[in-house]
């Protein structure tokens, strides 16, 4: 399977936050041939295990993408048969009203988010934002039949597949951060071509999108030597500042800041140039708000890095991301994975 056909299948398919399990099937079929070990812990995460060769330290990189999404919840049954929901992690109402969903009840179920019409609405009200609580979900069905197949509880998630843009582009819903699982995938095939000494833990993250948990109990688990987490960035587009944003096509944004380790920085820049891999620069003076976060202050602290691809529209069914940027990214980590030996790695990981 082609790096681009994967990436599709994952983001047609459904992965709410706390509900990842879908799609669990489908990345350890994907990464089956290329990994040595695959597990799923008991939070969900899915740790995907490339050996090193000759790795007699028994030194190890965790490279983090996270697989949830943000989604819908139920929260009550109207008595005309009308749904009222709820967000799970960082939904925008705005990008939502006369959105096709699906809720995925005792059995999945085609439903519209719907509104008062404009043309009933009081003068006040059409200068005001709509709000979640006035948003419904009519499924077309009445009171007895919605709750003879939905309870509270149940997800609900857009109705949104993947479509292909010009200029290998991609548009669809979660693609932050499935476009970070790609990368992984498209990396470990890089790393199947070349040697490299330190053992690989490629980690799809659970709930991501609503407080970085995966990456918490997953970098605990496996106490890596140091840390990458891969995520999406803002993609510029017209009305956005320039020094807000990352370019759309032109390779994954390294991150300076805090969170992130200097000398490990430096390394992976030094490998870009050297192999004339496209990068940018990404400036966090406070949180990232990726798996980094969590990475970096996992046990007694662990070295971080953080990579971004560029994507536009983040948190709407509509992102778009460039194949050639998740391309990037993966050459890129996998040649930096393959100049990092253990004789250097206690020097490289030192301030």
């Amino acid at each position: 399977m082609n790096t681009k056909e994967f990436l599709s299948e994952l983001c047609n398919s459904h992965s709410v936050s706390g509900h990842e399990s879908g799609i669990v099937e489908l990345i350890e079929s994907a990464f089956s041939k290329y990994a040595d070990k695959i597990s799923v812990d008991k939070l969900g995460n899915v740790i995907i295990l490339k050996k090193g060769k000759n790795n007699f330290s028994n030194s190890k990189i965790m490279i983090a993408a996270h697989m949830d999404e943000i989604g819908l919840i139920v929260k009550s049954i109207e008595e005309n048969g009308f749904i009222k929901f709820s967000n799970i992690g960082g939904v925008d109402p705005r990008t939502i009203l006369s959105q096709e969903v699906t809720v995925h009840g005792n059995k999945d179920l085609f439903g519209v988010i719907v509104s008062k019409p404009p043309h009933l609405q009081e003068e006040s009200e059409n200068e005001k934002a709509i709000m979640m609580d006035e948003l419904y979900i009519d499924l077309g069905y009445d009171n007895n039949e919605v709750n003879s197949y939905v309870n509270v509880g149940d997800v609900i998630t857009i109705n949104r597949e993947i479509k292909e843009l010009k200029g290998d582009r991609l548009a669809g819903k979660s693609l932050d951060d499935k476009a970070g699982i790609a990368s992984m995938y498209e990396c470990i095939k890089e790393l199947s071509k070349i040697e490299h000494e330190l053992d690989i833990y490629f980690v799809c993250t659970v709930q991501e999108e609503v407080g970085l948990r995966g990456a918490i109990t997953s970098t605990y688990n496996i106490n890596p030597d140091f840390g990458v987490a891969i995520d999406v960035g803002f993609g510029s587009t017209p009305e956005l500042p320039k020094r807000d944003t990352i370019d759309m096509g032109m390779g994954p944004a390294i991150t300076i800041g805090g969170y992130i380790h200097p000398k490990l920085r430096e390394k992976i820049v030094e490998i870009a140039k050297e192999y004339n891999i496209p990068f940018q620069y990404e400036v966090a003076p406070g949180s990232i708000g990726t798996d980094a976060n969590a990475i970096q202050i996992t046990r007694e602290g662990i070295p971080t890095l953080n990579l971004s691809i560029p994507l536009r529209y983040m948190h709407t069914s509509v992102e778009v991301v460039d194949m050639k940027d998740i391309r990037n990214t993966a050459k890129l980590l996998a040649f930096f994975i393959a100049s990092i030996t253990n004789d250097d790695l206690e020097g490289l990981l030192c301030y």
